[in-house]
């Protein structure tokens, strides 16, 4: 009768399988504790930078004008949403200047795939193990798989096809089972209300939550002195193999064209802007010449940040630059196509957008005051509404 091992406390670890594990091939593995591999896209996936450029397209827009009317509509539906502003004032209010300016916001978005692998193990509960015996496991980026809608984090699990083998459970050493720390494999405790004295000693009689045994049923165990291993749930062993994990993320560069407005350049990030312009190719070239020239150091900066961030440790799936800008006069540079997903043409897609921003000057109660409307929703956003309220009370 083999013995049940006291591993209550002994850490889990995989050092123990540095022998066998290594001798998989393909992917010329070399195991650590719990050692990750980081793959680089094979070279191959750099391709033709410049081919299949396609011509950028002027869009028609229009931004509506600002008026007296639109501007108390937007305030007012502000005014109604907030609980602690008055809406008199909204409806009041004399309108004595609306200034429209136009603000230019750049943004690059660079949506990548990084893959990594990784050792891990479940326990076995079937005979089919996909192992070195059924062929060589294919390379990290020879794995074909459905790729996720375009600029949507996301991250995904694969078993690596022949990689499995199986070893007995490290933790319980192939028992299953474990003995009991907490009545030391004895299925029994000590009664704690009589002390193991069968009596409570000011009463003088059997002590009754024992029943004068002196002891109880260990409650950790059930009685039966030993456990059953989580490592292995029991199943004595562990089917062990590589797991490929494959992230795509979305990587945003954004910068808004400076201005000397007291207003949060943060919320032009919430609104939508009228696109002007639209550009999707292969690849993604800095802006130049752009009227804003801080806008074209933008572009730079944020393609050489996302390019050396990203091509030498994953590939580009998509680049997609959006700018704000009054005319397409700008060259701009794009990224490449994935090969090795499911079919997706890399495109990288450059959009240039407007984005209106109003100062609304108006007077009330013989003060004068001022709120921003901004972005095609319209939204509101001021900091001396004359009407704001807290719990009920008028803030003096």
């Amino acid at each position: 009768m083999r013995s049940i091992l006291d591993l209550e406390t002994e850490p889990e670890s995989l050092l123990t399988l540095s022998i066998d594990l290594q001798q998989l091939d393909g992917h010329e593995w070399t195991l650590q504790d719990r050692e990750e591999r980081r793959f680089p896209p094979p070279s191959d996936f750099l391709g033709d930078l410049g081919e299949q450029r396609n011509r950028p397209m002027p869009l028609e827009h229009r931004i509506p004008t600002m008026t007296e009317d639109v501007a108390r509509n937007a305030l007012v539906s502000f005014v109604n949403s907030k609980c602690c502003y008055g809406n008199k004032a909204a409806g009041e209010l004399v309108i004595q200047d609306l200034r429209q300016l136009t603000l230019y916001r750049y943004r690059l978005e660079t949506f990548n795939e990084s893959r990594l692998s990784e050792w891990t193990f479940e326990p076995l509960t079937s005979n089919l193990v996909d192992g070195p015996q059924n062929g060589t496991s294919p390379r990290p980026w020879d794995i074909k798989v459905q790729t996720p809608p375009l600029f949507q984090d996301d991250t995904r699990k694969f078993r690596i096809p022949h990689s499995s083998l199986v070893k007995a459970c490290h933790k319980c050493h192939g028992h299953g089972r474990y003995k009991c720390s907490g009545c030391q494999g004895a299925g029994w405790m000590r009664c704690v209300s009589c002390s193991g004295t069968r009596q409570r000693r000011k009463q003088q009689r059997r002590c009754q939550m024992c029943s004068g045994t002196g002891r109880k049923r260990c409650s950790t165990c059930s009685g039966r002195g030993n456990k059953t291993c989580m490592t292995c749930q029991g199943e004595k062993k562990l089917l062990h193999f590589k797991q490929l994990i494959i992230t795509w993320k979305n990587n945003v560069f954004e910068f808004v064209s400076e201005h000397q407005l007291d207003f949060p350049g943060e919320l032009l990030s919430k609104v939508n802007g009228e696109n002007v312009f639209k550009d999707e190719n292969v690849l993604v070239y800095p802006i130049i010449d752009f009227p804003k020239p801080e806008i074209s150091l933008a572009s730079q900066r944020a393609i050489a940040e996302h390019n050396a961030a990203f091509t030498a440790s994953s590939r580009i799936l998509q680049q997609n630059k959006r700018s704000l800008q009054a005319r397409s006069g700008g060259k701009i540079q794009q990224s490449r196509q994935d090969k090795y997903s499911s079919p997706l043409k890399a495109l990288s897609r450059q959009t240039i957008e407007l984005i209106p921003i109003t100062e609304v000057h108006y007077q009330y109660a013989g003060k004068t005051y001022l709120y921003f409307i901004y972005g095609l929703e319209n939204k509101v956003y001021t900091l001396d509404y004359p009407e704001r309220y807290c719990c009920g009370c008028t803030i003096i």
